[in-house]
Order: structure tokens, then C-alpha cells, then sequence
């Protein structure tokens, strides 16, 4: 197979990138990456030593060193199974439910992977109960709170421009300060470089070449399909959404801001599908820089071990089969973020 690689320019300037794209996707977990094909997906997490486990836990800082644990699950979209969830705008609302799913499952496995022998894994409950609670702090964070601080000066904007263009803004700005929070958090420091190793192990299955550290570390960390990229345009597109629905009491604002956000994730969705299938044109190139300099808050250069991890995933997958070669029928229901 000829490699599908270039040297990289721009936001990629330095780094090999992948000239195609592949229905494959993943996630940084715990000490570890989940990656997802067309029918398959599966986690890989680095176990710590039993003696480091008897000394207390691990601490964020401290890094495990025992062996690489790998778990595959079958994957069957529900988008296989019912054409009209496969329209578009719906499709990408479904598949980001189905991604957040299987994102959630992923993180148990690795989170009960550092846990002793003996002691009782984490529960299904609690993990539904944090998938519910976090859904509930970004809706309320980056919808509700922007429409909420902008309303109490609505009578002073008097305009319904200014309050679109004021509450955009707002929300935005929110945004890039949470990311920018997270990025100083040293307990996320390792979650962040596993980020890294999990597109540069992408890049280098869709370039074409061998799975091993060396060659992904030769790739970028950014990439065209990651959630982060995806949330910047959500914020984006929100402000042009919202846009028309002009200046009605607070609660009715703040009631299409909660309504609205499927149609958001659904656009969105769209354009960052778009965006991974037309990488090699300049102007797409060009709108998703934005979002690719983002990518530098969330992802970190990982090390080769960490590589070595995110490839153990990425063959779990490939094991079972060969998303490249896979036929139009398979890749029904297959929509994926990077």
C-alpha cells in the first residue's frame, strides 16, 4: 500500500498528516485509548504493578508500569437498523449519543483497570449517573448560563443584534476559559498526552504505514475530526442558530437554548464530517484551524509507551477487521469523531 502521508504546513508545520480519511475514531481514558472501527471497538489501558497498588494507589503524578490490558466489544449502530435515523443532522445526534455511550463504558474499564485485584469495580449506576450530571453542566454552562447573564442586560442591548452578537460571545468565551482550565490541571496532564497518542495512532493507520511508537510519533497530535474541534464549532454555529429567534421573554430564550442544542450537535456534526473527507483543500484547511490550535489545550506530545498503548487498541480493532476495506454497506451507522 502507498502511504497516503505529506509533510505537514500550517498548524500541522513539522509533523507528517494523513491525506485521507479512515471510519475509525477513539479516546483518551484512564492510563489508557479507546478506538473504534466499523463493527468493533476496544479499550487498551497500562496496569500498575500490584506492588504499586500496595502502596496506597497511584498518585497523578505517578505513572503505572505494568502490562498493557486489552478488552474488545463487539459494535452494531442502531443507524444500521433504522434508515431514518441515518438522515442528516439526525444521524450525527445518534451517533454522538451512541459515542458518548460507548465513551462512558470505556472509561469504567479503564478506571477499574487501576483498581486492585480485590477491590469491587466501579459501578454501572455511577458511571450513568456521571454521564447524566456532566450532559447537565454543559448544557447549563455553554447554553444556559450565556442567555441567562445576557438577559439581565436585555433592556440596556434593546437590540436583538446586540444580544446575539453579546450572548455568542459570551458562550465562547466560556468555552475557551473551561478549556483553558482543564489544560492546567496536572491530573489530566496524562489523559491529555494519551489524546495525543490516540490521533498520531489514527494518523498513522489512515497514512497507510506500519503501527508501531516510532512511526505514529512522527505525525501531528492535532486532527481534523476531534471533539474539540467539533465543541468550537458547536459554539459557532449556537450564535447563528439562535439568531432568529430575535428577543422573547427570558424563559422562552432560555427554554430554545436547551431545545436547540440537538440541531447544533446535528449541524455541527456535519460540517466536521465534511471537514475530515476535504482535509487536502486549502479553504477547509483554513476554517478548521481554528479548532486545531484548540487541540493543543486538550492533546500533549505522548511518549512511546503511550504510543505503544493507543496501537494496542488500534489492533485489538484491527484484528477483527479492516475499516479501509470495509464496503459501503458495513460503514451504514459508521460516524465517528477522531
Amino acid at each position: 500500500m502507498t502511504p497516503a502521508v505529506a509533510q505537514g504546513e500550517g498548524a500541522f508545520s513539522g509533523d507528517l498528516v494523513a491525506i485521507r480519511d479512515a471510519p475509525v475514531g477513539g479516546q483518551a481514558v484512564l492510563e489508557g485509548v479507546m478506538m473504534r472501527g466499523v463493527s468493533t471497538w476496544a479499550v487498551a489501558v497500562r496496569k500498575p504493578l500490584p506492588e504499586q497498588l500496595k502502596e496506597g494507589g497511584l498518585d497523578a503524578e505517578d505513572v503505572p508500569l505494568g502490562e498493557i490490558e486489552v478488552t474488545s466489544q463487539p459494535l452494531t449502530s442502531v443507524l444500521k437498523k433504522h434508515r431514518l435515523l441515518r438522515l442528516p443532522l439526525v444521524r450525527g445526534v445518534v451517533a454522538l449519543g451512541e459515542s458518548l455511550g460507548i465513551g462512558f463504558k470505556a472509561l469504567g474499564i479503564s478506571a477499574n483497570a487501576q483498581l486492585p485485584e480485590d477491590e469491587k469495580d466501579i459501578s454501572g449506576g455511577v458511571w450513568f449517573g456521571t454521564v447524566f450530571a456532566a450532559l447537565v453542566l454543559a448544557v447549563g454552562l455553554f447554553f444556559v448560563v450565556p442567555v441567562g447573564l445576557t438577559s439581565l442586560i436585555k433592556d440596556q442591548l434593546n437590540s436583538s443584534l446586540l444580544f446575539w452578537i453579546v450572548e455568542g460571545v459570551l458562550r465562547t468565551g466560556i468555552f475557551l476559559g473551561y478549556l483553558l482550565m482543564l489544560s492546567k490541571l496536572r491530573d489530566l496532564r496524562r489523559v491529555f498526552e494519551y489524546h495525543g497518542a490516540e490521533h498520531k495512532t489514527i494518523s498513522c493507520y489512515e497514512a497507510g504505514l506500519d503501527l508501531t511508537p516510532e512511526n505514529a510519533q512522527r505525525f501531528s497530535r492535532l486532527h481534523p475530526r476531534c471533539g474539540t474541534s467539533f465543541l468550537l464549532v458547536v459554539m459557532i454555529v449556537a450564535i447563528f442558530i439562535f439568531a432568529p429567534i430575535g428577543l422573547p421573554a427570558w424563559y422562552w430564550l432560555v427554554l430554545t437554548r436547551i431545545v436547540g442544542v440537538p440541531l447544533i450537535a446535528g449541524i455541527s456534526f456535519e460540517l466536521i464530517k465534511f471537514a475530515g473527507k476535504n482535509r487536502r483543500r486549502s479553504w477547509v484547511r483554513a476554517i478548521m484551524y481554528p479548532g486545531l490550535m484548540l487541540q493543543k489545550l486538550t492533546t500533549r506530545e505522548p511518549d512511546l509507551d503511550q504510543l505503544a498503548v493507543a496501537i494496542a487498541a488500534m489492533n485489538a480493532v484491527l484484528e477483527l477487521e479492516n475499516p479501509l476495506g470495509a464496503s459501503d454497506e458495513d460503514k451504514v451507522g459508521m460516524e465517528v469523531v477522531a
